[in-house]
């Protein structure tokens, strides 16, 4: 399956709330926090659709496009505005789209689902040209700020690409997985905050992750060693530095923001993306590799060729 990358946008809000700040609401501090997660600060304060709208467009203005010329859009999101109508139709209709849209759950390995969701659109016969794609989570309303297992994590963010239909092969491997046996792991009930059991989270995310990534570059015929930029979701440190040394991946390799920006789900692969890309290092002819996980349990894999 092929597609170019032709534009990329992210948001996140003004509001940021140091680890300091969180110390003066509950028993933690900056130290703490920091040995435990690799995170000094986050932002909150903006909505998923506020979120999808500003990266959204941002990246259409970065392709050189107009808005009418995205043919499909996607939402990976895990906090819609409401339960109904999705908020892919909302951002739909801030940017001026004319075309179909979305919204895609599968927690914090959504923008990963979403990636291969794309491509196969585009790779099929008379599908869309140009898809744009958004990550965008506000976790910060469903995070219970009284609870030091969780408020340290959580935070709202998003980003947006535009992909292109190209001839060319680019996603040379991927990988899809949930386990829905760990389902109460990691969850929030309709009207309820996000409850976590922490340690077991760490442990399946682990095992999973390093499986998912071992198996998406044998089924593009690679190994650890051709892999020029890996772009992990962003949720905790010590788990990015887990799966690096269990793959064979150079933690060098790895882009990261989760210091500044902490786990806002969906949105935390295409910021690191937005990262690397300004650091130069998606360059063509790259190996890229894209690895999520979260709420379900799942994960997701895909392994690029920029």
């Amino acid at each position: 399956m092929g597609a170019r990358l032709a534009g990329i946008g992210t948001s996140l809000p003004e509001k940021v709330l140091t680890n300091d700040d969180l110390a003066q609401m509950m028993d933690t501090s900056d130290e703490w926090i920091r040995e435990r997660t690799g995170i000094r600060e986050r932002r909150i304060g903006l909505p998923t659709s506020s979120l999808g709208i500003e990266s959204g467009r941002a990246a259409i203005d970065m392709a050189g496009l107009d808005p009418t010329d995205i043919d499909l859009l996607i939402l990976s999101t895990t906090t819609p505005d409401q339960r109904v109508p999705g908020t892919a139709a909302v951002i739909h209709a801030e940017l001026g789209l004319d075309c179909g849209a979305f919204d895609l759950n599968a927690a914090c390995a959504g923008f990963t689902y979403g990636w291969v969701v794309a491509h196969s659109m585009l790779d099929a016969p008379g599908g869309p040209r140009r898809v744009l794609l958004v990550g965008a989570d506000a976790l910060s309303p469903i995070t219970d700020w009284e609870d030091r297992g969780t408020a340290i994590l959580f935070s709202d963010g998003g980003g947006a690409v535009v992909l292109e239909h190209t001839d060319d092969d680019t996603l040379l491997g991927w990988d899809l997985g949930a386990d829905g046996n760990h389902r109460r792991l990691l969850m929030g009930d309709h009207d309820s905050k996000i409850t976590m059991e922490g340690r077991e989270v760490f442990k399946v995310a682990v095992r999973a992750v390093t499986g998912s990534v071992l198996t998406a570059l044998d089924r593009a015929g690679m190994g650890p060693g051709d892999v020029d930029v890996l772009l992990p979701h962003q949720a905790n440190i010590r788990i990015i530095e887990a799966i690096c040394k269990r793959t064979g991946i150079p933690f060098e390799r790895s882009y990261n923001t989760i210091e500044h920006t902490g786990n806002n789900s969906s949105g935390t692969i295409p910021l690191a993306m937005a990262k690397a890309h300004a650091e130069g290092a998606l360059q063509p002819g790259a190996i890229v590799v894209m690895t999520g996980f979260g709420a379900g349990m799942s994960w997701a894999t895909t392994v690029s060729r920029w």
